[in-house]
């Protein structure tokens, strides 16, 4: 049986508060959700939306994974801040991955650290 995940990877250079990185990574797995496969997201919601958060080091760390799964078809989404509170308009925050299989996801991310 297949399992599915999404994972969002967050950028700890930047630090962000706590609130912050909540409403980024919410962000995040929205925009994923809206582009994903319709069968997947409802597999997904079915066995109760697993969402891991990872960190990466940086922006070019981010962008890094975010190819790898675009390479092998995972959708990807990558968000950028309005600028309105914590961070310069256009910062790069966080990306999703995902839903999918959770093994796919897992050939790309299994050597991140969990946030």
């Amino acid at each position: 049986m297949v399992e599915y995940k999404q994972v969002i990877l967050v950028r700890h250079d930047l630090k962000l508060p706590k609130g912050k990185l909540a409403a980024q990574s919410a962000h995040a797995s929205v925009s994923a959700v809206l582009k994903a496969d319709k069968r997947a997201v409802q597999q997904w919601s079915l066995a109760g939306m697993k969402k891991v958060a990872l960190k990466v080091a940086d922006e070019k760390m981010l962008y890094r994974y975010v190819q790898q799964a675009k390479d092998v078809g995972l959708v990807t989404a990558v968000i950028t801040d309005a600028g309105k509170t914590v961070v310069a308009p256009g910062t790069v925050t966080c990306a999703a991955i995902g839903p999918d299989d959770e093994s796919r996801i897992d050939k790309i991310c299994q050597d991140l650290s969990l946030l």
